[in-house]
């Protein structure tokens, strides 16, 4: 039986990735930040902090993550419906904060629909707290298009 491997995310990956985001409720994403170009910036800015899960040559799951050198962030955590409640959605959270953590970065934070009640619950049980005394607050710098799944 072949194992879940972990292994850093690299802009091959990105058609698989994209279609496991584009298809996971309660995922959203955006046309210019999640576009191919988008994602290739990230991955340049943050080269080891952002992985996929893969079972033999099937994509199982993917985190992006990253830092701007204060606090790190993770983004578009998902698993593929197959591979879930199988631990990889806590091996990549993992990957992911210890890459934070060789880069200096002590702290991390992310951003969830409200509405996403399953990721909520998760990431609650990794003992990701709830801030009630801040807004989240955001601008378009250019007009983008808005995907939510």
């Amino acid at each position: 039986m072949t194992q879940i491997e972990i292994r850093g995310m690299t802009i091959a990956d990105y058609d698989g990735v994209y279609d496991l985001w584009f298809h996971t409720p309660g995922m959203g994403l955006n046309a210019a930040d999640d576009s191919r170009d988008g994602i290739a910036k990230f991955l340049t800015r943050n080269p080891a902090s952002c992985f996929v899960a893969e079972k033999g040559s099937k994509l199982a799951g993917a985190v992006l993550a990253g830092h701007d050198g204060r606090r790190g962030f993770i983004y578009h955590l998902c698993v593929h419906p197959d591979f879930r409640r199988s631990g990889i959605a806590r091996r990549l959270v993992d990957s992911a904060l210890n890459a934070l953590e060789r880069e200096g970065i002590r702290k991390a934070a992310l951003v969830v629909f409200a509405r996403n009640e399953g990721g909520n619950a998760f990431w609650e049980k990794l003992g990701f707290s709830a801030r009630g005394d801040l807004v989240y607050r955001n601008r378009a710098i250019r007009d983008s298009v808005r995907i939510d799944t």
